[in-house]
């Protein structure tokens, strides 16, 4: 499948806003099973050609400053990406027992360093909470696959859990999201990677978009709102699974076919988000986004757009 994707973010400030910096994750991932085509990048004021860079993740980065008076900032991304299917001779039953992998990571001295590891700790939006260690108990029981475990696990979070469009803000806690049993597809990542990590297992956050038109007769998927977010679980050894990171969605309780489209990675939200910086002046200000996907060649594009505290995860 081809996508043509446009990622328009706008910021309109109450007081001019006279010096920012500004750093951008919007160039989508590119690899064997997603060919990144065409990107473009637009940003008004017009800032210069900003700084290209490779994060510590293997994300490409766009960095940028604006030194002069401005009262808005419009940043507009337009991708154009083939995607194939990366999971589709997986084969969850035969992923090793997932206890066995947690020790397999334990630390020996002399024994060689295992990256992966990076993504089994705590991060900024992902603290360690024993209620999620009980919460996913009930999937993970000794020596069952992997892979098994983790899809169980994310049925259960979409069934548990309540999609709920500005039900929660980027700045709340998880332990909130765990109690109020909703959330949108961050507080799911979210929720779903600390449920790993407290299990021991490697876990990403993966920002991107989501095809949300569906085959006929078949429901919209949710979390189109601006940018998508689901969780990578690491699956090494697991039959259909290249490079060892197993993609799922519990917001819409799948693993990803060729609807999603990979932007970056991360430990949480804070690693990768589309959008951030810091700013002198502007006072309030209001932010909104807009997501446009469109298959290549097929029907017409599905356009989302959302309010500011929807769009403020940017």
């Amino acid at each position: 499948m081809d996508l043509d994707i446009e990622h328009l973010t706008e910021y309109r400030y109450a007081a001019p806003v006279s010096l920012a910096h500004h750093v951008a994750h919007l160039r989508p991932l590119d690899d064997a099973h997603q060919q990144l085509l065409d990107f473009s990048l637009a940003i008004l004021p017009d800032p210069g050609a900003p700084r290209q860079a490779s994060d510590g993740f293997g994300n490409a980065s766009h960095w940028f400053s604006l030194a002069l008076p401005h009262d808005s900032l419009a940043v507009r991304s337009r991708s154009r990406v083939r995607l194939r299917p990366r999971f589709a001779a997986l084969d969850a039953a035969a992923s090793p027992p997932w206890d066995t992998l947690v020790a397999r990571l334990h630390y020996v001295a002399g024994a060689p360093f295992e990256p992966a590891l990076e993504f089994a700790q705590p991060s900024p939006f992902v603290p360690r909470l024993d209620d999620l260690q009980d919460y996913g108990a009930a999937s993970f029981s000794p020596g069952r696959p992997l892979a098994l475990a983790a899809i169980d696990l994310m049925h259960r979070v979409h069934v548990d859990f309540a999609y709920v469009s500005q039900s929660t803000r980027i700045e709340t806690p998880l332990q909130q999201v765990l109690a109020q049993r909703s959330g949108v597809c961050q507080d799911f990542a979210h929720l779903m990677a600390g449920t790993l990590r407290m299990l021991g297992l490697p876990a990403r956050y993966v920002s991107g978009y989501l095809l949300t038109q569906a085959a006929a007769g078949a429901p919209l998927m949710v979390g189109a709102d601006a940018s998508h977010a689901w969780v990578q679980v690491w699956c090494p050894d697991t039959p259909g699974v290249p490079g060892g990171w197993l993609d799922l969605d519990p917001t819409n309780d799948l693993v990803p076919g060729t609807g999603h489209v990979r932007v970056a990675v991360g430990r949480d939200f804070g690693d990768v988000t589309p959008l951030r910086g810091v700013i002198r002046g502007g006072g309030s200000h209001t932010l909104t986004v807009a997501v446009r996907t469109t298959p290549l060649p097929g029907a017409g594009p599905h356009v989302a757009r959302v309010g500011a505290q929807e769009a403020g995860r940017e």
